[in-house]
């Protein structure tokens, strides 16, 4: 039976790791933190309420993942946008207000969280399969096939490696013996890794005062820290709350001053009762299991997609699979999913 190491337990891993188990292969997937999801993170606020810190939403533009979550029997449901949304030029002026209408193409979330797609996909795969804490630093080639060495010192041998991380992080953290070629290596140095950087929060309240009061939850602002923010109430609209990114410059700041503003913002913008938070969560989305060293992009997507991931190496043995190597939205879960799809058909399903 053919062996295969995943490097990486987000969504192109685990996957990746469904379609090789219902081919018959072996799978261990290898996961450098010590919990899965990868840019998938949903936690529980205090009223349990499903708080997402990572990717959220997407579209009937994404087709691979709509079938993926048909597939899975997971629930989709529309971003709520009803009421009216707010703009801030200026800290000093009142905001401008706007209506957005309910839109024939939604924005869709996952029905629990997105972090339900991560549970089941997991769920369906042995409890051996996926083993957390392994930080991957070496890929040696051998006379059998190849050997991945941890940070922990463990050591897997295998026929084949999948590396389902940011193709930025694998050029840069985990050292190739042979070498990569220079043509790639030069890739990987300057792909995109998306997310990174980003400032991701969720808010978590007892009640939706704002859609009481006529407000969508939507906010857009050149003036305070929330730059943009969305309503985050639960699919069965009984948890409620906003998620949103901050300005680039709040990673500069503690997470309590983080939060201090935010609310400061909110009570401006929507009034006291923004000030009766249940929960403040945030995450800076820069920590060296998404990027390594300094990452050398001039422009969103850079390399996303690039030629040289499509192939394989160590005689086809090594190959490269998230969603920064699919060569259609990429960056996106739905890049992912297309990644993965593209791959097993064409290198792995045999």
């Amino acid at each position: 039976m053919e062996k295969i190491l995943i490097v990486g337990a987000g969504l192109s891993g685990l996957y990746l790791a469904n379609l090789l188990q219902e081919a018959g292969k072996e799978v261990v997937v290898l996961e450098a933190a010590d919990r899965l999801g990868g840019r998938i993170q949903t936690i529980q606020g205090v009223e349990t309420t499903p708080m997402e810190l990572g990717a959220t939403w997407f579209s009937d533009m994404h087709p691979r993942m709509l079938a993926l979550l048909a597939k899975l029997n997971l629930e989709k449901f529309p971003q709520f946008s009803a009421g009216i949304s707010l703009f801030q030029t200026k800290s000093f002026e009142p905001p401008q207000k706007f209506y957005i209408p309910e839109s024939e193409a939604p924005s869709y979330r996952i029905a629990g969280g997105t972090g339900a797609l991560i549970t089941k996909l997991a769920s369906q795969l042995p409890a051996t399969v996926i083993q957390l804490k392994q930080r991957v630093q070496e890929i040696h080639e051998t006379e059998k096939g190849l050997e991945i060495v941890t940070g922990t010192d463990n050591r897997y041998s295998a026929d084949k490696i999948i590396l389902c991380i940011p193709p930025q992080l694998a050029g840069v953290s985990i050292q190739f013996s042979p070498a990569l070629p220079e043509s790639l290596a030069t890739v990987l140095s300057s792909v995109q890794t998306w997310m990174a950087g980003a400032i991701k929060f969720t808010i978590e309240y007892a009640a939706p005062f704002w859609r009481e009061a006529g407000y969508s939850g939507m906010l857009y602002s050149h003036a305070g820290i929330v730059m943009e923010m969305y309503d985050h109430t639960n699919f069965e609209a009984t948890k409620f709350g906003f998620t949103g990114f901050l300005s680039g410059g709040a990673a500069n700041y503690a997470a309590a001053v983080r939060k201090e503003l935010v609310l400061q913002q909110l009570v401006l913008l929507l009034g006291e009762k923004a000030v009766d938070a249940l929960s403040y969560q945030d995450k800076i989305w820069i920590d060296d299991l998404l990027v390594s060293g300094n990452p050398i992009a001039q422009r969103p997507h850079q390399n996303n997609g690039h030629p040289l991931l499509q192939e394989g190496y160590m005689n086809d043995r090594l190959f490269f699979c998230n969603t920064e190597t699919a060569t259609a939205f990429g960056g996106y879960m739905e890049g992912a999913v297309r990644a993965v799809e593209a791959l097993f058909s064409t290198y792995l399903s045999h």
